[in-house]
């Protein structure tokens, strides 16, 4: 029997060109980056769902393109991006909106490709939107996956309790969500989801993996499909070192 085949590595928070270009200088899998939408419908690469303009926290979506570019003058926009990775390295999207994230998912598929994609979001409707989308047009087995691992400051005690029983027992989210990939951030996924995603026979995404000891760990083959990491050159270091002694 063949060894297992290596993790795949995700360049994590690509937002800036400068960061595009850094990975697509790397042996990397996957250029991960967030999509947000303006008030006008565009699609940006950012990752807060807030932005500061006048010394106050506005939301991003009540802005439009120009207003937006303003106070972020480096923004790109999430076609830009596709363009740059086209034919070059394979896209991991996590989508921050929700409403209109099957069109975001059409547009990259046609540039991309769909076995180049791997779409995720922590909006259980949005990866069901999804999934219809690429089964009605022919893509079953796009990966699109449910992020487990979402922040809960600020909510009331009792949501924060809900949220991580969801997030732990995910079985139920997962079913009627339809997701055919397993997200977690990496305390969950040691804390049952791998175990969860290897029951049901799922690939397993782990975020984000940056300490030498959990890329040893997460970067073992047969472990996980794919980890994300803001280490990408150790990353692949690790990985390297672990393929050539499965090897020889």
């Amino acid at each position: 029997m063949p060894p297992p085949a290596p993790v795949q590595l995700s360049a994590h928070r690509c937002l800036t060109r400068q960061a595009v270009d850094r990975a697509l200088a790397l042996d990397v899998d996957f250029v991960e980056f967030d999509v947000e939408r303006c008030a006008d419908g565009t699609l940006v690469v950012f990752h807060d769902s807030v932005v500061e303009v006048g010394g106050e926290e506005v939301p991003l979506d009540s802005l439009s393109l120009d207003a937006l570019r303003a106070v972020v003058p480096d923004l790109m926009l999430y076609d830009e991006v596709l363009d740059a990775l086209a034919g070059r390295r394979r896209a991991h999207l996590d989508l921050k909106f929700v409403g209109s994230c099957a069109e975001a998912t059409a547009r990259a598929v046609e540039r991309l490709g769909a076995d180049n994609l791997v779409v995720t979001t922590l909006d259980d409707d949005a990866v069901r939107e999804v999934r219809d989308w690429a089964e009605a047009h022919g893509h079953p087995d796009l990966l699109v996956g449910l992020s487990l691992g979402r922040r809960v400051t600020g909510f009331p005690v009792w949501r924060q309790l809900r949220v991580r029983a969801s997030e732990v027992w995910p079985h139920l989210r997962y079913r009627q969500s339809r997701a055919n990939l397993v997200v977690a951030h990496h305390w969950l996924a040691r804390a049952g989801v791998a175990g969860f995603a290897r029951r049901r026979r799922l690939p397993l995404l782990v975020w984000t993996i940056d300490t030498p000891r959990s890329l040893r760990y997460w970067l073992r083959p047969g472990r996980a499909f794919l980890v994300t990491t803001n280490r990408p050159e150790e990353a692949l270091a690790v990985r390297g070192r672990r393929t050539a002694r499965m090897w020889g």
